[in-house]
């Protein structure tokens, strides 16, 4: 899928946090998502091929280790920080193959091109992908759910991009993702805002910037509303809340401090089908392509992350720096012909978003 992600000195934004966050820990990190989150599903699924892992006619590395960036990416880089010594969640393809597998670290269901429903719709293409929605089905169907564990969703992106501009419905499929990991039995949520969309590298060019803006916010709005809400009724649940939003304004505005010369431009020319050049430092770019961030900017959501997990504020960008029994499943062949096309990072078509 194509998302884009789109930054005052110092970070400084609090998060609203029970007091009992303070040094979680966790059993097993599971997470749901698109390809912000995606640690090898798409690519396993499309046999190596999505994201491309090379350049074009080149040896040059693209696409690093089936994720959609130049490196690890933020559940990479939060799960080695959370516990000792670590939680490297499984991704579900990888489970999908190997059904003796036992995920004792949790499973990764993000896929790219994922959108919060049920099944993520991409005309043109014959198959379906497990949406926020649909992922959290697959856990319900096929896993228990384990208090103990931290069950991250973080999507949205995806569905703007397509044209979706019906935000009541968007975060009422996220809240209904959580409602169903509750009724499970979880307790522990990771939840992600958006970035300001039209701020990315495809949002400035889309010619519909602006409205991706008011989308990305009305997003946030209701989704800050709705977990306060699932908080009041259920004070049970830790929802532990990352401003992504907040994150991004703050690089944008201050670059430097966080070691990045370029918020605006691409570091690649193509996009995760297709890449014709690379630049010499991806990690001085916010973004690897025009919807997905480079590494370094995953490592900040990481540590916005590990903060919101532990009620602190974000460090400051030096520190930020500086840190870095499954059994048969029974839909198996279903879930591998859902995900045989999650190459779908798909960049919108402007004429779809209004």
């Amino acid at each position: 899928m194509k998302k884009e992600l789109v930054a005052t000195g110092f970070i400084v934004f609090c998060f609203t946090l029970p007091q009992r966050a303070i040094a979680a820990k966790f059993d097993a990190l599971y997470v749901f998502g698109d390809s912000l989150s995606d640690t090898g599903n798409t690519f396993a699924a499309t046999r190596g091929t999505i994201p491309v892992p090379r350049v074009n006619n080149s040896n040059r590395p693209a696409y690093v280790d089936g994720r959609f960036s130049n490196g690890k990416i933020w559940v990479d880089y939060f799960g080695s920080q959370i516990n000792q010594p670590g939680l490297t969640p499984t991704p579900f393809v990888t489970l999908l193959a190997n059904p003796n597998t036992i995920p004792t670290d949790g499973v990764n269901f993000a896929v790219g091109g994922a959108q919060t429903g049920e099944v993520s719709d991409f005309p043109g293409f014959q198959d379906n992908i497990p949406g926020v929605l649909g992922q959290v089905g697959l856990l319900r169907q096929n896993l228990p759910v384990d208090p103990n564990a931290l069950y991250s969703v973080f999507g949205g992106a995806n569905d703007y991009f397509n044209g979706n501009t019906n935000v009541n419905q968007v975060v009422q499929n996220l809240t209904d993702s959580i409602g169903s990991l509750a009724q499970g039995g979880a307790k522990n949520f990771l939840v992600f805002n958006l970035p300001n969309l039209g701020e990315s590298p495809f949002g400035k060019r889309s010619g519909f910037s602006d409205q991706l803006n008011e989308l990305t916010q009305a997003h946030n709005r209701q989704l800050a509303s709705a977990i306060n809400s699932l908080r009041t009724s259920n004070p049970d649940l830790n929802i532990y809340s990352v401003d992504i939003n907040t994150l991004f304004n703050t690089i944008r505005a201050t670059p430097a401090k966080f070691g990045f010369k370029d918020v605006t431009n691409p570091c690649v020319t193509g996009n995760f089908q297709q890449v014709t050049n690379i630049c010499d430092k991806p990690d001085d770019f916010l973004f690897f392509d025009s919807v997905h961030p480079s590494s370094r900017t995953h490592n900040l959501i990481a540590q916005a992350a590990l903060a919101a997990v532990n009620g602190k504020t974000i460090p400051e960008p030096s520190a930020a720096l500086g840190m870095l029994a499954l059994g048969a499943l029974g839909a198996a062949g279903v879930l591998k012909q859902k995900v045989t096309s999650a190459n779908r990072v798909v960049e919108a078509e402007p004429s779809k978003i209004r």
